[in-house]
């Protein structure tokens, strides 16, 4: 009996060894695959850091980057905005600058600064431009380069500005032949003594000169004047009388045109053909203009340069160009010559351009508000 009871005994802790083995086994295994499970997480984890180490270097360097460019970019923008800045500024001054006919400005204003003072001729021109302003409603003034161009240049820039057409005479002939026609038709081998203006050229090559002076001329008459936009139009304006080489060429132009005309009224009176108008004896009676060689020597010639047109000059200059000239002579304020009109016979259909002058020499361009 107590054999059996020792066996079992003996049975039951060999039993609770292996099970107490196979719980150590178990636990071992436990154990081990815990710390593997720990020991892969930490692998991956340091395998994350250090890559978001490396991304997080890169995205700062990439960040750092783009900052600097746009700061650089910015600073490049704000430099460039400068730079347009001034050199639009620089273009306009000089525009401004180079620019023969300025913009529209306060008649009573301009008036008061030119004429201060309580002399005599001051409180008459302050009276004469306050009746302008009051009676005849011209509200504001554009200035004119004071030279001897001055008459050509404020009569030519209001036929452009306003858009006014090339005279019927002019559409009906070409007058880019004018001067081969007065040299070789005409025999007027003279004209080699033409001078322009304060460029003071005379010799053999003024008739090509002269050519191109009527290519000018012709050009830009047709463009400003066929151009409808009133806004454009004044730009074109603006930048031609900027031009001072260009402006000079249209003058010239304007100058053979009337030696031209002359030439045409001189023949026409040795043939005893049909009438001239009047204005053309007044011109021929003169002892300096008795006929077209005299009256280029000793008139035009110095137009541009030591001289400028006489009135009989601005009642051909009306004529020929089919406007009406009215001026307002300020210095005969309350005569009957304080407005006068070239030529005083026109025709009803023809413009009308307006100028005012202070003593019959500069003249600049009044502008009506009604």
């Amino acid at each position: 009996m107590q054999r059996r009871h020792d066996r079992i005994a003996s049975k039951n802790r060999d039993q609770f060894a292996e099970q107490e083995k196979r719980s150590r086994i178990n636990h071992s295994k436990r154990t081990v695959g815990r710390h593997e499970v720990q020991s892969w997480t930490r692998a991956t984890k340091q395998s994350l850091c250090l890559m978001w180490q490396k991304v997080k270097i890169q995205l700062m360097l990439s960040m750092s980057f783009l900052v600097t460019v746009f700061w650089y970019c910015r600073r490049l923008y704000g430099f460039l905005a400068q730079l347009l800045k001034w050199w639009s500024d620089y273009l306009q001054r000089k525009l401004i600058k180079n620019r023969s006919v300025l913009a529209e400005v306060d008649l009573l204003g301009y008036s008061a600064r030119e004429w201060k003072g309580e002399t005599k001729q001051a409180k008459h021109m302050r009276e004469a431009y306050n009746e302008l302003f009051w009676n005849y409603h011209i509200k504001y003034l554009r200035q004119v380069k004071k030279d001897n161009y001055c008459v050509l240049r404020a009569v030519l820039f209001q036929i452009l500005s306003q858009g006014i057409p090339f005279p019927s005479w002019m559409r009906e002939r070409d007058i880019l032949k004018l001067p081969e026609k007065l040299l070789y038709s005409q025999g007027c081998n003279w004209i080699q003594q033409y001078s322009f203006g304060p460029e003071r050229y005379t010799g053999p090559n003024a008739f090509g000169k002269l050519r191109k002076c009527m290519e000018t001329l012709k050009t830009n008459w047709i463009e400003i004047s066929g151009t409808k936009d009133h806004e454009e139009r004044g730009n074109l304006c603006n930048a031609l009388f900027s031009d001072e080489s260009k402006e000079h060429r249209l003058y010239e132009a304007i100058k053979f045109i009337m030696l031209y005309e002359v030439v045409e009224a001189y023949e026409q009176i040795k043939n005893r053909e049909e009438p001239i108008p009047h204005l053309f004896s007044l011109l021929l009676a003169r002892d300096t203009s008795s006929d077209p060689l005299s009256f280029m020597m000793n008139h035009l010639n110095s137009i541009g340069d030591s001289g400028c047109l006489d009135q009989v000059e601005i009642f051909l200059l009306g004529y020929l160009l089919e406007v009406k000239i009215r001026v307002y002579r300020l210095h005969r304020f309350n005569t009957e010559e304080f407005q006068v009109n070239y030529p005083d016979e026109y025709r009803r259909e023809w413009n009308e351009i307006s100028l005012l002058t202070e003593d019959d020499r500069y003249y600049h361009i009044p502008v009506i508000r009604t």
